[in-house]
């Protein structure tokens, strides 16, 4: 097996399904570290892992490991980053990416400067369709992009302990939801040159509802609604002045869209056939990236996650959400 050996720090939902990705893709995964180690046991015998460490420390030290991926909560993700990237280790980091600008910058300079790669594990953007989607964009298919509308919304846990509504956990729907839209919205139009933002907040101080509006270069108009407390459709639409790009749900995951010309004719229909969850696109970049001597990525370049979380950390500034690590 020849590539990149893989770490997997921490052992929750969305470590469990990157590693059944990385399995399905084939890729040489290594070592799990866990604060419990009777949870790394579990884990490397679930995913025949060789090598199962009870503190990340150890899975950061581990001489059989090149990369990490960072699975924790979000306010330990630069912490955790830091650490592996302190053993020389490559790390991609779960979204989002840290939990403010700050944090991320101390990432993005700690692997500048021991030569490693740190990326954000944003998988959306490297999924087939979503690549399939530039393309369109950039061969002018649509005219000029004057307006993009997302949402993502789900009905998660009310629980104030749970770690969606737990500030001291990073809690809100803006880090856990609201990132992939904001994320799109810098993806085809760019950075926003104007943030509106309006929230409803739980008991314990996290955003369970976000609206925002950005304005980008040109006048475009950008929008996008997040929600942990109701289940929408989950969609998304790019609009320009020849044709406009209607993405079915889950419009964030492996899904289908379509191209359609101002008159109701669709130019181009594009359906996903991705195995597994899709989690495996943002690995196998990884491992180019690495592969060919590089320590960035071009789709999502370490420079936009820190700015993405400067615009996050702006609409928390509108709606009132405070982290400690702010």
């Amino acid at each position: 097996m020849t590539g990149l050996r893989w770490g997997i720090l921490a052992t929750g939902g969305i470590a469990h399904a990157f590693t059944s990705d990385l399995r399905t893709a084939g890729l040489d995964v290594r070592a799990v570290g866990s604060r419990r180690p009777e949870a790394a046991a579990a884990f490397a015998a679930e995913f025949d892992i060789p090598h199962a460490h009870g503190s990340y420390e150890e899975l950061a030290a581990d001489p059989d490991v090149d990369i990490v991926y960072v699975a924790t909560p979000h306010p330990m993700h630069a912490e955790d980053a830091l650490l592996c990237l302190a053993a020389g280790k490559h790390v991609l980091v779960e979204k989002s990416f840290t939990v403010n600008a700050r944090e991320a910058r101390e990432v993005r300079d700690a692997a500048a400067a021991a030569g490693l790669l740190a990326m954000e594990a944003m998988w959306t953007r490297y999924l087939p369709h979503m690549r399939r989607i530039r393309e369109i964009i950039a061969a002018g298919t649509l005219g000029q992009v004057r307006s993009l509308v997302a949402d993502h919304t789900q009905k998660l846990p009310t629980d104030p302990t749970h770690r969606l509504n737990d500030l001291a956990l990073g809690g809100g729907a803006l880090l856990d939801l609201g990132i992939y839209p904001v994320s799109f919205t810098w993806d085809v139009l760019g950075e926003p040159e104007t943030v509106t933002a309006r929230a409803t907040l739980a008991e314990t101080g996290a955003d369970t509802e976000v609206a925002t509006i950005f304005t980008h270069a040109g006048g475009a108009v950008s929008t996008t609604f997040s929600s942990s407390r109701t289940a929408g459709p989950n969609t998304a639409h790019v609009l320009g002045t020849d044709a406009r790009i209607d993405i079915d749900r889950v419009w964030y995951s492996p899904t289908t869209f379509r191209v359609t010309a101002p008159d109701g004719s669709v130019i181009e229909e594009y359906r996903s056939e991705v195995e597994g969850r899709g989690m495996q696109y943002q690995a196998l970049e990884a491992e180019k990236i690495v592969a060919a001597g590089r320590r960035d990525s071009d789709i999502l370049p370490i420079d936009e996650s820190v700015a993405i979380m400067a615009t996050l950390d702006e609409v928390r500034r509108q709606i009132g959400v405070a982290y400690s690590a702010d």
